[in-house]
Order: C-alpha cells, then sequence, then structure tokens
C-alpha cells in the first residue's frame, strides 16, 4: 500500500517548505535565538542540546509513515526561519494535525506564516483529502490559540493533563479543527487577508 503521507516541498511567495533533515539542525538554533524561543515554558522549541534529538523524533514519525516535517526557509533570504509538521495522521479516517510550528521571532504574526498555513491546508484538503485538519497548543500559549483561531479554526474541546513534561507537571491541550466543508470560506478569508497584507 503506497504511504498516504510523501515528502514533497511546498511553495509560497515568500517561503519554502522543504523537507527536514538532520544538517539542518545549526540553522533552527540560529532561527530559534531570534527570540531565545526554548525558554518559553509553554512551548517545544529546541535549544543547541534538544535539537538532535527533535530532528530525530520527527525524522521516526515520518519513517513510521505519520507525520512530513518541513523546515520553512525564506526565499528572498535564504535562511531556515523556523519548522513546522503535518502530525498525528490517521489515514483511515483521514484526519491530520498540523503542529510543531515555531518561527524566528522577527516573521511571527507575518504574511509569511500565513502562507505557510495556506500551503499545508491546501495541500492536505485539496491533494491528500483530510477531511479534517487539527491544530493543537498549550493552554498557556494565549498568542497561539489567538493565532489559531485567526485562522478560522473552531475549538473542539480542551484535553485536561493531556500530557506530563518533563519536569512532571500536567500540560492541558486546547483542540481547534478546520473541517473539509469549512474548507472553501476558511481558504477565501485567508486569501483575502493576504491580499489586504499585500496592499498595505
Amino acid at each position: 500500500m503506497t504511504q498516504w503521507l510523501q515528502e514533497l516541498t511546498l511553495e509560497t511567495d515568500l517561503a519554502l517548505l522543504r523537507p527536514l533533515r538532520r544538517e539542518d539542525a545549526a540553522a533552527l538554533v540560529a532561527a530559534a535565538s531570534d527570540g531565545r524561543l526554548w525558554e518559553l515554558w509553554f512551548t517545544q522549541v529546541p535549544d543547541a542540546d534538544g535539537v538532535a534529538g527533535y530532528i530525530e523524533y520527527a525524522l521516526s514519525e515520518q519513517a513510521a509513515g505519520r507525520a512530513l516535517p518541513f523546515v520553512v526557509v525564506e526565499r528572498a533570504s535564504g535562511e531556515i526561519l523556523g519548522t513546522t509538521r503535518l502530525c498525528n495522521a490517521d489515514t483511515v479516517n483521514r484526519r491530520l494535525e498540523i503542529g510543531y510550528t515555531w518561527y524566528a521571532s522577527r516573521c511571527q504574526r507575518s504574511a509569511l506564516n500565513t502562507q505557510c498555513k495556506l500551503a499545508l491546508m491546501q495541500h492536505a484538503f485539496d491533494v491528500l483529502g483530510c477531511i479534517a485538519i487539527e491544530l493543537r497548543t498549550h493552554w498557556h500559549n494565549h498568542r497561539s490559540r489567538a493565532a489559531i483561531a485567526r485562522l478560522g479554526a473552531k475549538q473542539d474541546g480542551v484535553l485536561r493533563n493531556h500530557r506530563i513534561e518533563a519536569d512532571g507537571a500536567r500540560r492541558d491541550t486546547v483542540v481547534f479543527s478546520i473541517l473539509d466543508s469549512e474548507w472553501p470560506s476558511v481558504r477565501k478569508a485567508l486569501l483575502h487577508r493576504l491580499a489586504r497584507h499585500a496592499e498595505s
């Protein structure tokens, strides 16, 4: 049986989403250094000590057919600005999560981020035939929750004590989703937002 998730590169006007590689480790740490993102306790951004394990886990999930991890490359500069992933693939029920997304501080809440989300959703809905896409975040990550809602996702609920973190703390996870029936309206809204951004 052909694996559902096939490695590929996605392109937008501002960015390339290309497959994650082990040799991207130093560039990812450099991107995370813009804002020292690993210090945000409610995120999972690797520092220099953790980046190798972060990449190995992503690649093991890809090998198992459950994920497609990408690095986000700025077209203008050629710099790696962050990473994102199609993950938790449920082939039978045609569901995916867009997760493990983080960017250097200078491009957060930018058109680049919106373009990347749009490219991932277009691939998931229009190519892979997903019936739903999930987006999840930490209960305390209020900026991420607001950003997900701005995409047009609806909150499904909160998974309480969803995960035990390395220090023993319990994480509550907020789950959002976009359904295939909602995708045309979500796409239209995102394209409208990008057009307005280009005019400003």
